[in-house]
C-alpha cells in the first residue's frame, strides 16, 4: 500500500473517530440535562403568579407582591424583537389610560444591557417601569419562550391570561379592562 493511501485511510479513522466522540459527548449531554433539570412547571390561566423583585432603570424596586388589588399588565420582550417594538407605543399609550384605574405595566426586558434598554425605552419615551431579568430567573419561573408574551394578572395576584405574540393597540386595551379592578 502506498504511503499516500495509508495517510487517507489514517485520516479517515481519525475524522470518524472525532465524530464518534462528539456524538457520544451530545448524546451524554442530553441525557444528563435532561436527568438533572429543574421541574419548571407551566403556568396556567388560574394559577398565582410567582412572585419575583426587580429594578427599574430609574433603581426603583418593583416586587409583584406589591401590585395586589391591582391589575398588572406583565410584558417579556427584548430590544431586538420587532412586534415587541411595534406594541410598546400602544402599550404606554393604554398605560396612559388605565393607569389612574389600578392597572399597571411592568415591561420585563430578558437579560439585556441597561444601555440597551435604556435607549429603548427613550426612544419611546416610554411611562410605564421598564425592569431587567438580568439572570432569566423571572422568564425561566414564568415559563417564556416566544417574545412578546404577556402575563395578565389580576388583582387577586391570579394568571387571567397569558398572551404570546404581538398585540394590537386594541388588544392591549381589552386586556387592561379585563384586569382592572372592580
Amino acid at each position: 500500500m502506498s504511503e499516500k493511501k495509508k495517510n487517507k485511510k489514517k485520516n479517515r479513522v481519525i475524522m470518524r473517530s472525532v465524530i464518534l466522540f462528539l456524538m457520544i459527548a451530545a448524546i451524554g449531554y442530553t441525557l444528563y440535562n435532561n436527568a438533572t433539570a429543574e421541574d419548571v412547571s407551566v403556568l396556567k390561566v388560574g394559577d398565582e403568579a410567582p412572585d419575583f423583585k426587580l429594578v427599574d432603570l430609574e433603581g426603583e424596586s418593583h416586587q409583584l407582591s406589591d401590585y395586589k388589588g391591582q391589575g398588572v399588565f406583565l410584558n417579556f420582550w427584548g430590544t431586538w424583537c420587532k412586534p415587541c417594538a411595534k406594541e410598546m407605543p400602544a402599550m404606554d399609550r393604554q398605560f396612559e389610560v388605565f393607569k389612574d384605574q389600578g392597572v399597571q405595566v411592568l415591561a420585563v426586558n430578558i437579560a439585556q444591557s441597561e444601555f440597551e434598554v435604556q435607549s429603548f425605552a427613550d426612544q419611546y419615551d416610554l411611562s410605564f417601569p421598564v425592569v431587567i431579568d438580568k439572570t432569566k430567573s423571572v422568564m425561566t419561573a414564568y415559563n417564556i419562550i416566544p417574545l412578546p408574551t404577556t402575563v395578565l394578572v389580576n388583582p387577586e395576584g391570579k394568571i387571567e391570561r397569558i398572551v404570546t405574540g404581538e398585540m394590537t393597540e386594541q388588544d392591549i386595551e381589552g386586556f387592561m379592562e379585563e384586569i382592572k379592578p372592580e
